[in-house]
């Protein structure tokens, strides 16, 4: 029962997408697409080796499937359709191609740790069957992939509108800032270990640059690169709600924000901020003190302890 209140929000908005008028045929290839890419890439995967991790290959290869049928079967505008597309692509192959280096290094033989973290929440809520919940939490994000995380893409790619407004350049611009704010602090972490380990220091915690200003840089930038989507997307709703039942259109505009809360809850409660800081805080002796010092997400001025 559980797992199945898991799906039944994405499954809402899939079956929205797939009632609409303009959206049903892209929703439906979308959807297959990504049925097809988890279930070989991350469902087959997860249940042979007891490992989620394969889910951070199939997550991002996901968003980039979107990008490729949104730029492809977009009805709208065909610069407005490029643009949102190109998001979707450069942000999922970025996150895709890491993912694949981590494989092809054999990082992924072992699960890592935020969904090592996963399963420490489910033995405390009880959670008997251990390979049934592996599936519905994977399966549960290509789903996501399917219904609200294309929202965006969709909705903007059918606006047939010729000029771009001035709310959607600020969108993209938002999107296109965080974009570099996230690889920035990836560059920066990436550089902190080079170093650490040349010095032969251990466990230490990164301040470098932008993770002195938050504990989670990165994720942060991943969520204002949605909420930038988002912005883009506002004024295609005028569009939808000509082109689509009222009801529909309405509640796929409510879908639309509703992205932004899914990205955060899950990039500071269940994949992302927390898991990594109960090891973190296990790992590395300056970091209870690096907590008290800065924030946990939004960016802000250093505290002094």
């Amino acid at each position: 029962m559980t797992q199945l209140k898991q799906f039944l929000p994405f499954l809402a908005g899939w079956a929205l997408l797939l009632a609409s008028v303009n959206f049903g045929q892209i929703a439906a290839i979308n959807g297959f697409l990504q049925v097809l890419l988890f279930g070989f890439v991350v469902c087959i995967p997860t249940w042979r080796t007891e490992r989620m991790s394969y889910v951070d290959i199939g997550w991002p290869w996901g968003l980039v499937v979107i990008g490729i049928v949104t730029a492809i079967m977009g009805q709208g505008d065909t610069t407005r359709t490029a643009l949102v597309a190109g998001v979707y692509i450069f942000m999922g192959g970025r996150m895709g191609i890491f993912a694949l280096k981590l494989w092809r290094l054999g990082a992924l033989r072992r699960e890592l740790p935020r969904y090592q973290y996963q399963v420490i929440r489910w033995e405390r809520a009880g959670e008997s069957n251990l390979a049934i919940a592996r599936q519905a939490e994977v399966s549960a994000q290509g789903l996501a992939n399917a219904s609200f995380l294309a929202f965006p893409a969709m909705i903007i790619a059918a606006n047939p509108a010729s000029s771009i407004s001035h709310i959607e350049v600020i969108g993209f611009a938002i999107a296109c800032i965080a974009f570099l704010f996230e690889s920035l602090a990836d560059v920066q972490k990436v550089r902190f270990i080079i170093r650490t380990k040349a010095a032969g220091e251990r466990n230490r915690v990164c301040k470098d640059g932008l993770w002195r200003y938050s504990r989670h840089p990165n994720y942060f930038g991943e969520w204002m690169v949605w909420n930038g989507l988002i912005v883009m997307a506002i004024p295609s709703t005028l569009h939808l709600f000509d082109a689509e039942n009222p009801l529909v259109a309405g509640l796929m505009t409510a879908g639309l924000f509703f992205v932004s809360r899914i990205m955060y809850v899950t990039l500071v409660r269940h994949t992302g901020a927390k898991p990594a800081e109960f090891y973190s805080l296990q790992k590395r002796p300056e970091y209870a003190q690096y907590q008290k010092e800065t924030n946990i997400f939004f960016p802000g001025p250093p505290r002094i302890s």
